[in-house]
């Protein structure tokens, strides 16, 4: 048997600005430069966070990404897709052509100035939680000790 050494990497691709559907597919496409796309989450809309009034709504997915980078290469190449999409960051949360944040990867926890795995607010967000359950119900948020499916599950109702 060959074992693939590419490492499982997890994404949240969110848009709000824009042909969302068109520029997140067009990510998606991209990051096919990166490893292979093994799924691809439904879609969801979602309000603008963290207030709904003042920026369009969103589409958000997970993607599930086969890959030989390390996170830091990986995450570079995220964030040069969305420089070629078109993202700006003119300040925090700022509506945006495209959001690509790596969520997991391989169970790895990393504490840098440029990253930190896993993504440190998944398990509040609803709209990162859901896509990738759908996906990746049973992987385990390596700090948190539980899946995926579980965190989801517990968050209370109303939360973004």
């Amino acid at each position: 048997m060959i074992r693939d050494s590419r490492s499982l990497a997890h994404v949240a691709v969110g848009a709000n600005l824009g042909d969302r559907e068109r520029t997140i597919a067009e990510a998606i496409r991209r990051m096919g430069a990166l490893g292979t796309v093994e799924a691809v989450s439904p879609l969801i809309g979602t309000p603008a966070w963290p207030d709904p009034n003042v920026a369009p709504p969103y589409l958000n997915g997970a993607i599930a990404l086969r890959t030989s980078l390390d996170s830091h290469a990986l995450l570079r190449g995220l964030q040069e897709i969305e420089i070629a999409l078109g993202r700006e960051r003119p300040y925090r949360n700022a509506p945006r052509t495209i959001d690509l944040d790596l969520l997991l990867h391989e169970g790895r926890i990393i504490v840098t100035p440029a990253l930190i795995l896993p993504h440190p607010r998944m398990h509040l967000r609803r709209f990162v939680l859901e896509p990738l359950a759908a996906i990746a119900p049973d992987a385990v948020h390596p700090v948190w000790g539980r899946t995926i499916a579980n965190l989801a599950a517990a968050l209370p109702p109303g939360q973004p």
